[in-house]
């Protein structure tokens, strides 16, 4: 991302509770890479939309940190026995899989909180008078029609591997990593975390060294 930066991308770096504090440095540049706490974002068929980390909807991240600061070390409990797991399925032949997605999507309190997290996101989009939102957070890749609000959450590039983009013509897809590879394990040089590439993670054949418009 630095690099595109360097070459006339223009970047917004939106932090989120993970980084938070890079958010002592919301609304300066750094070369061409802007932090925000939001940003507006418009497509290119007209459609203008909100674009957040999302945590500020998270009660437990907002008002009991203490609570969250245990959950962040169980999410990455999770993830590193995910990473010893999927060695052993590597080894074995067997596609990726993630642990903690399984674990989130079978309590129910999870599905409960994902439901409340995507209706208080909306909502906030639709006070900002915009036509969707982006956002992140819950680890929890969706795109769907919400009351009139487009709502997309692109996921996370750690335990899922999922982005969200924009197509030339304004229309949005989420690109699962997995099953672009055809849901077997990715060759070295192109797993999520390659360094190979001019973006970590995505094959120099995906990434346009053109620059995006200020």
């Amino acid at each position: 991302i630095l690099r595109k930066a360097r070459k006339g991308t223009r970047v917004v770096y939106v932090p989120g509770n993970h980084d938070e504090n890079f958010r002592d440095f919301a609304n300066h540049r750094f070369g061409r890479v802007a932090v925000l706490n939001e940003a507006y974002h418009t497509m290119a068929d007209g459609r203008r939309f909100l674009v957040i980390h999302g945590d500020q909807f998270d009660g437990v991240v907002k008002y009991a940190k203490w609570l969250a600061f245990l959950g962040d070390n169980a999410y990455n409990a999770a993830l590193m026995l995910n990473l010893w797991l999927n060695i052993v399925r590597r080894k074995l032949g067997f596609s990726y899989w993630s642990l903690s997605a399984y674990l989130k999507h079978k309590v129910k309190n999870a599905v409960e909180f994902v439901s409340s997290y995507e209706a208080a996101v909306v909502g906030e989009a639709r006070k900002m008078g915009v036509q969707g939102v982006i956002c992140g957070h819950i680890h929890t890749a969706e795109m769907r029609d919400m009351d009139g609000i487009l709502y997309c959450n692109d996921g996370d590039w750690v335990e899922s591997c999922t982005a969200l983009v924009e197509h030339e013509d304004g229309r949005l897809e989420i690109l699962k990593w997995a099953e672009l590879r055809g849901l077997s394990f990715l060759r070295d040089e192109e797993e999520c975390d390659s360094s190979s590439s001019a973006m970590p993670g995505i094959p120099k054949s995906m990434v346009s060294s053109e620059p995006s418009t200020p």
